[in-house]
């Protein structure tokens, strides 16, 4: 089954940049979108930015901009590189994968997958 293991949070004051990195482990299936979602204390967990196998990306309002997600297909990688960042992008950001198996026990079952998630802490 697949793991998504997300690196790359810490605190960084308002101004700065942060890169996140998330990487699935496995090689039983094949991924068609990956997104990176955040939630705030308190606040339901939103879509920050997302990336399909082909480099389609889609974007938050909020990160438009200031975010840039990218993609490493032959790694199993995704990437999120955060400038500008606010008070407000303080959250725990999570990494999620969509796809499916193609071999092994989850052989032709569809793929699900969260990561653990990483917080990122923007002081004013």
């Amino acid at each position: 089954q697949v793991q998504l293991v997300e690196s790359g949070g810490g605190l960084v004051q308002a101004g700065e940049s942060l890169g996140l990195s998330c990487t699935a482990s496995g090689t039983t299936f094949s991924i068609s979108t990956m997104t990176w979602y955040r939630q705030a204390s308190g606040k339901p967990r939103d879509m920050v930015a997302s990336i399909t196998t082909t480099g389609i990306t889609n974007y938050a309002d909020s990160a438009k901009g200031r975010f840039t997600i990218s993609r490493d297909n032959a790694k199993n990688s995704m990437y999120l590189r955060m400038n500008s960042l606010k008070p407000e992008d303080t959250a725990v950001y999570y990494c999620h994968a969509a796809g499916f198996y193609h071999s092994g026990n989850y052989a032709g079952k569809t793929m699900d997958a969260w990561g653990k998630g990483t917080l990122v802490t923007v002081s004013s």
